[in-house]
């Protein structure tokens, strides 16, 4: 339980309540702490690329329409 912030700078990124069990070997979210924690930008079709908000570490994606519930995103 707790926060997951960025390895690089310590910006809160996503809370354990937001996480969930997904087929990737990677830790899923639904969401993230706050509106700016992370910066994005369209990469290709469905898949958006997602920076630290405070210092643009990368951390990888937010697939749209891949998260738990119909219509939720996955980080």
């Amino acid at each position: 339980p707790g926060i997951y912030v960025c390895a690089k700078c310590g910006h809160e990124l996503f809370s354990s309540r937001a996480k969930y069990e997904h087929s990737s070997p990677w830790p899923a979210f639904t969401e993230t702490v706050q509106e700016d924690s992370v910066s994005k930008r369209k990469e290709r079709p469905g898949a958006l690329k997602v920076s630290c908000g405070k210092c643009g570490n990368g951390l990888g994606h937010e697939f749209l329409n891949d998260g738990p519930k119909r219509g939720q995103s996955r980080f």
